[in-house]
């Protein structure tokens, strides 16, 4: 009972304190609201940014193992080609090689030669002895033909001089100025006026002008009756003559028309021809007799103790059983694979 008395006297005071307190919260109720409202996007955005961060992070590791790959794949090609070349290039200097030391072999076995090209320049010296001797006769026999046609021309001219001073012939009753009475026999002009016939003057009739027919009208005859035509026909109009030699004017092409298309090569082959013909050399080959200054003999050729054999011994054209093996040969390049079998799964000679 005393504490309900209690409670009743309080009860006006928690009344009030209630209210107070509901006035409070009411008044912070704004302020709470927008505080909740900071927290809440302060830790959705943290949430968003750590939700952003981590797929950066799963993208970053896929875009990582998609272009190592791309990467290892483009370098395994790369590394491919470059090796490739490498060799390439590597098989190509040692081929480079052969053939540089086959080349020489060749070259001094077959183009230079020693006695080969001996024995070409004494084909070659035979060979120009005959083409002149066959120019001299060519020679002979064009100055021959020129001989001959310059007697023919002559003998031509005398007959016609003859023929012109014909009327100087001597007759029965007086001699002529080529038959003197005080020589024993006449001259040979004399015979030769005897032997041709006078000179006979054919009377030249003037050609009439050969015009076209659309011209004919323009030298019809000249009727009587009528006052006579002038030459040239009234009006502007040109002489018949100069429409005639117009009209068959002879072709007169120009310069490049006249001129051959292929005169430039022509002209270029001309004056090769011109060059090559003066590389002939007409100089005998002389032996070495002709010095003035005594043979000083080299030093790689002869020794104290005699001349060396050089150009006797080791030469395949002396002496065709001495062939080069290919095991004589000295190495110049690095071995080649295929090379090491030469005599166990090839034949002799072939690769």
């Amino acid at each position: 009972m005393a504490a309900l008395v209690r409670l009743s006297d309080q009860i006006d005071g928690m009344i009030n304190e209630i209210y107070d307190r509901k006035n409070e919260a009411e008044e912070a109720r704004l302020l709470e609201y927008k505080a909740a409202v900071k927290v809440q996007a302060w830790f959705r955005a943290s949430r968003v940014r750590s939700y952003i961060k981590y797929t950066n992070e799963c993208a970053t590791k896929v875009q990582k193992a998609w272009r190592g790959f791309l990467g290892r794949r483009f370098f395994r090609i790369l590394l491919k080609n470059t090796v490739f070349i490498m060799k390439l290039n590597h098989y190509n200097r040692m081929a480079c090689k052969v053939q540089k030391v086959w080349r020489g072999y060749y070259v001094r076995k077959y183009v230079f030669n020693y006695y080969s090209r001996k024995r070409y320049l004494e084909a070659l010296q035979v060979k120009n002895q005959s083409i002149r001797n066959e120019l001299a006769d060519f020679a002979e026999q064009q100055q021959a033909a020129r001989k001959r046609e310059e007697e023919k021309n002559e003998k031509k001219r005398q007959e016609y001089e003859a023929r012109k001073r014909h009327h100087l012939l001597s007759t029965e009753v007086m001699p002529g100025i080529y038959n003197s009475p005080f020589l024993p026999y006449p001259s040979e002009t004399e015979y030769l006026l005897r032997s041709v016939k006078p000179l006979s003057r054919k009377k030249v009739c003037p050609k009439e002008p050969l015009f076209d027919p659309v011209c004919a009208s323009y030298n019809s005859k000249i009727p009587t009756v009528l006052p006579p035509i002038p030459q040239k026909p009234q009006g502007p109009f040109r002489d018949p003559t100069d429409v005639q030699k117009q009209r068959y004017k002879p072709f007169q092409p120009t310069l490049r028309v006249a001129t051959d298309f292929y005169s430039l090569e022509k002209a270029r082959q001309q004056l090769k021809d011109a060059e090559w013909v003066t590389r002939i050399n007409d100089n005998i080959l002389q032996p070495f007799t002709h010095r003035l200054v005594p043979y000083e003999p080299l030093l790689h050729t002869t020794s104290k103790y005699g001349h060396l054999p050089f150009g006797t011994k080791y030469f395949r054209e002396e002496f065709l059983d001495k062939h080069i093996i290919p095991q004589n040969f000295k190495t110049l390049v690095p071995p080649i694979p295929i090379f090491d079998k030469l005599n166990d799964t090839y034949s002799q000679g072939q690769v």
